[in-house]
């Protein structure tokens, strides 16, 4: 079976988790700390900020941006959970807004329409590594004062209009997760030009402390390994040849499968995280490739105000509940060969034949 995701590990990642046992500083520490220098230096920002997971950064660009109870944010409906759910850890509300109708992203005429006078952010998604419609987002949180923040989880290195994922904003958060396009095993890291920011970040992620044992606010344990660092750092060094292979496997598939599906348009600086077509034929395609040893995912089968947590914030999102039942995303990790890309052309365009 060709498999829909593949981590990426070899002898330099296994090397460097190797000389970080072997220093004894196996916790937050120096690889951290040359983790977050380099990572920030890659996105164009002046701080970077390591925690455990994508939700616990996205939990604390919340917090230091004082968003919480009063508080609307507006964000995708069509999205994974921590989108959301790190507004509502802050006490704030989500507000759901439909997505273009042309692709994945958060449609920015729909977005000026929902602001009020509770709006504190715009809260886009790079969803599957396209970048959202970044110049209109910031007209927007300009003309009416909101912040915006960037779910930058699926867009690691994704550039466009001068900037990389996570620059554009107040903040930006992003998740190191096995799927994603580099991993530190679990991670998450905060992008940001505002020093206040990241200092409060920095203080929140550890109790609170400003010192040893200086509690100076309430915060949590939200720390990265060193462990987890260094393989970041290596991963950070593959990430180009990373992209540039999943935008080949991209490429290719656009000029074969274009005449059968909806294929994602490779614009605004897409990384493909995700390759994902658009069928009417969704899950009989989906039956058929699993069938035929094409490992497929469905991203995602349900809009968060679907699910009961959210289910009293249901918004009017046609265009966004369309895509949940066309959706399919298709292999397209660095690991694949030549052969693997051609067998999944093959059995997509079989079933239409």
């Amino acid at each position: 079976v060709i498999p829909i995701a593949s981590p990426q590990m070899g002898s330099e990642e296994r090397a460097a988790v190797d000389r970080v046992l072997r220093s004894g500083i196996i916790a937050q520490g120096p690889e951290v700390a040359k983790f977050e220098e380099e990572f920030a230096s890659m996105c164009g920002v002046e701080h970077a900020v390591a925690t455990s997971n994508g939700t616990t950064a996205g939990h604390l660009v919340m917090l230091s941006n004082n968003i919480g109870p009063g508080d609307e944010v507006i964000t995708t409906p069509f999205t994974f959970f921590a989108t959301a759910s790190v507004i509502m850890m802050a006490g704030a509300k989500p507000v759901f807004v439909d997505v273009e109708k042309d692709g994945f992203c958060l449609d920015p005429v729909q977005v000026e329409k929902s602001i009020t006078e509770k709006t504190k952010a715009i809260h886009p998604v790079h969803l599957y590594g396209e970048l959202a419609n970044i110049p209109s987002l910031i007209e927007i949180s300009k003309k009416h004062n909101l912040l915006l923040i960037e779910d930058s989880a699926q867009a690691h290195n994704a550039e466009s209009w001068g900037g990389k994922a996570g620059s554009f904003g107040k903040a930006g958060w992003f998740s190191f997760y096995p799927t994603k396009n580099m991993t530190t095993s679990e991670g998450g890291i905060i992008t940001t030009d505002d020093s206040r920011v990241a200092e409060h970040c920095r203080t929140m992620r550890a109790h609170g402390m400003t010192a040893q044992y200086q509690h100076t606010e309430f915060g949590y344990n939200y720390r990265m390994t060193d462990i987890s660092a260094a393989i970041g750092r290596v991963q950070l060094s593959k990430l180009g040849s990373f992209n540039t292979r999943r935008r080949e496997i991209a490429n290719l598939y656009n000029k074969a499968l274009s005449d059968f599906v909806t294929v994602p348009e490779n614009r605004r600086g897409h990384i493909f995280h995700q390759y994902t077509i658009r069928c009417e034929q969704r899950d009989q395609l989906q039956k058929y490739l699993n069938d035929n040893g094409v490992g497929t995912g469905i991203y995602y089968p349900s809009l968060l105000y679907d699910y009961p947590p959210m289910i009293n914030l249901k918004a009017n999102c046609p265009n966004a509940e369309r895509l949940t039942n066309e959706v399919l995303s298709l292999p397209v990790h660095p690991a694949l060969t030549d052969q693997d890309v051609l067998t999944v052309i093959q059995a997509v365009t079989t079933f239409f034949s």
